[in-house]
């Protein structure tokens, strides 16, 4: 069995609700997105899918394409794709790392779409694969992302009507406004799991200030508050302790996560497959969490169908036991999913079968791509062949 093809399809999807990454400079917009279908020479598919932005990374929508079809598709046709390890070393000779892993948002695609082909060939659920348990649902955490006050009281009852019980606030760059959203939050849910997301959005003295104050009212986690090349900031508020630090953006591969533990800057991290190269490298940078006694909670990417599937599969598998901030249920408006996954009273159903277990509604991804190319006048088409 050997990789016959790679098939690309870029993907804007609508949204709803204001989130704050998808303001670019052009105005608002979608969600940048792009699908994968690789195809082996007996016919069998795996999908996957990357999530670049450029309010949030480096990766765009256009990168994320040129990339695949001119450097990735051709050092993996032809491989054996049940060898996922010896993918991602073709991938490194490609394009070679630099800090760390290169174009990993776009690489996650691959890594899912192997996955996924892995699991469907050998007939068993990523969970399976990994020689895990699956649970079969998890609970979701509410991202809390206003502009104003009425705003954000509009938002928390929204998500307690829609039965969330946990939430998740944006915060920076202003610590005034930001401990008014979080008491908010914690009065209408003094029993929910409360972490903030500064984004990187803080500076030192900032946060150092900032901290108590959030552990006062009640916050477990204060995700990302400086950026990741701040190492002495990040050591300096793990040692001040006030509240647990976890790192999110910067941490791509295992080995920054691992030297970062042993440089004493975080408590914890926020996984996300989509961030970091896929499934490979997270589910490694969980067991490191293990391994040295951290926390770890599930976030993401705003992730649509296919990369929403791998990380509730990855969470799932591993016994995530805090609600998780996936949050493209709440601010996605579309689907190319046969079946759409479910979510219900703030909980989602992990979905059940082998690999990625969903099922790509080909016409309708189709419809979706050819859209997203007219509107974002794309000369690459679909094909990657």
């Amino acid at each position: 069995m050997k990789i016959e093809s790679l098939d690309i399809f870029p993907l804007e999807y609508p949204t709803q609700r204001y989130f704050k990454f998808f303001t670019t400079p052009l105005g608002a917009s979608g969600r940048p997105s792009v699908v994968i279908k690789i195809t082996t020479d007996d016919g069998r598919v795996g999908w996957g899918q990357g999530v670049p932005i450029s309010t949030w990374s480096e990766e765009t929508l256009e990168t994320s394409i040129l990339v695949l079809r001119r450097y990735y598709a051709p050092v993996l046709k032809g491989r054996d794709p049940l060898d996922i390890a010896g993918a991602h070393a073709a991938m490194d000779k490609a394009i070679r790392p630099g800090f760390t892993t290169g174009m990993p948002l776009t690489r996650a695609a691959v890594d899912m779409a192997l996955h996924d082909l892995m699991g469907r060939t050998a007939g068993k659920s990523l969970a399976e694969l990994w020689g895990k348990q699956r649970r079969g649902s998890l609970e979701l955490s509410w991202t809390v992302n206003a502009t104003s006050l009425d705003g954000v009281q509009a938002s928390i009852a929204e998500g307690r009507n829609l039965g969330y019980r946990h939430f998740n606030v944006k915060v920076a760059p202003d610590p005034a406004y930001d401990l008014q959203v979080v008491r908010m939050v914690r009065d209408a849910a003094p029993d929910g799991f409360l972490w903030t997301d500064a984004n990187t959005g803080y500076d030192l003295a900032t946060a150092l200030a900032i901290a108590p104050k959030l552990a006062d009212l009640g916050v477990r986690v204060l995700e990302s508050p400086l950026p990741p090349r701040c190492f002495r900031g990040y050591q300096e508020l793990k040692r001040q302790g006030a509240v647990p630090v976890y790192m999110d953006e910067g941490v791509i591969s295992p080995l920054e996560l691992e030297e970062f533990i042993h440089l004493g800057m975080l408590d914890g991290m926020a996984m996300k497959p989509a961030r970091c190269g896929g499934l490979t490298s997270n589910k490694r940078q969980i067991e490191l969490c293990s391994e040295h006694g951290l926390k770890w909670v599930g976030s993401g990417l705003c992730d649509p169908d296919l990369s929403l599937a791998a990380a509730l599969a990855l969470y799932d598998a591993y016994g995530l036991d805090t609600a998780a901030a996936l949050n493209g249920p709440q601010f996605l408006a579309a689907s190319v999913l046969k079946k759409p996954i479910r979510v219900a009273n703030g909980v989602a159903e992990v979905p059940s079968g082998p690999g990625l277990a969903v099922e790509v509604d080909e016409d309708q991804l189709k419809e979706l791509a050819a859209r997203t190319i007219r509107d974002w006048n794309l000369s690459e088409p679909i094909a990657g062949r």
